[in-house]
């Protein structure tokens, strides 16, 4: 699986659990080894959330980003 295939997968576990619950996903949501795998695809928990589109980036990131 290429990175890009793991990122697409760990996005789309995390919109579909979004559409079953019908809130933000969390981490006990999910078996231990997709919840690593999540993380490790697409990094911390709340990150993860931002990048499948699910959660806004909170200030404080984003004002790290712009320092760059």
């Amino acid at each position: 699986m290429t990175e890009q295939e793991k990122r697409q997968w760990a996005i789309s576990k995390l919109k579909e659990k979004q559409k079953e619950t019908g809130r933000l996903p969390k981490k006990e949501d999910f078996e231990p080894q997709d919840r690593s795998k999540i993380k490790a695809y697409l990094g911390p928990w709340p990150r993860a959330l931002e990048k499948a589109g699910l959660k806004e980036k909170s200030p404080k990131v984003l004002r790290k980003e712009t320092k760059k």
